[in-house]
């Protein structure tokens, strides 16, 4: 059976990411450069992996996972690869054209995250975990970054685990992600300065965080 078409421009008009300033969405060729940059990393051997190691770490085997600003889908796809079933979303349509063509057997959607509802895409089912990776939340205006977590989270089963990495000199210090996450159920369990889990300290250039939702009572 034929795989669907999609068209970039129609996913656009759909859902043209109010809460989003990715470059991509007005300049089609930062897109292009985006997913030509880690092929040619990936094509001399980089380790491009280090956040879906850490995620698979964090899941059960065969995990429901949820990559929010999945970009052309290097996560996602290898966590696929592991057994794991993803859903991506991303806001950028030439991104997820990108990775439903590297990745035909996972399924990748246009969305803009801080509108999140994926029962609106037919993908009901909560997950066991989600991340925001790859500095997704400095693409997000700051004034939707909280939408952004609450919108996530929404969609994780109790227990579930939110996994986010940023640069912190992007705007997206750990006290931003903490008043965001203060706005859902969620939890902060872990907090690191690497995604090799690295001492976290104030003056980290990044910060790994691992939240999870609270657990069903009883």
């Amino acid at each position: 059976m034929a795989l669907p078409t999609h068209d970039p421009e129609r996913d656009a008009e759909h859902d043209p990411g109010v809460g989003s300033n990715w470059p991509g969405l007005t300049d089609p060729a930062h897109s292009r450069w985006y997913i030509e940059r880690f092929a040619e990393m990936a094509s001399r051997g980089e380790d491009l992996q280090g956040e879906a190691r850490l995620v698979d770490v964090l899941s059960p085997r065969r995990a429901r996972l949820l990559d929010a600003g999945c970009g052309p889908g290097r996560h996602g796809g290898q966590l696929a690869r592991l057994g794991h079933q993803v859903v991506g979303v991303d806001v950028d349509p030439r991104l997820i054209e990108a990775a439903r063509v590297a990745h035909p057997d996972v399924t990748w959607l246009v969305a803009d995250l801080s509108r999140l509802d994926l029962a609106s895409h037919g993908e009901a089912e909560p997950f066991d975990g989600a991340f925001l990776v790859g500095n997704v939340l400095a693409f997000v205006t700051p004034e939707h970054r909280a939408s952004v977590v609450r919108r996530v989270a929404a969609h994780l089963r109790p227990d579930g685990f939110l996994l986010v990495g940023c640069r912190t000199d992007q705007g997206v210090t750990a006290d931003v992600l903490d008043a965001a996450l203060a706005d859902t159920d969620l939890r902060l369990e872990q907090r690191f300065a690497t995604y090799d889990l690295r001492r976290w300290h104030a003056d980290a250039g990044f910060c790994v965080s691992v939240a999870r939702r609270e657990p069903l009572a009883g």
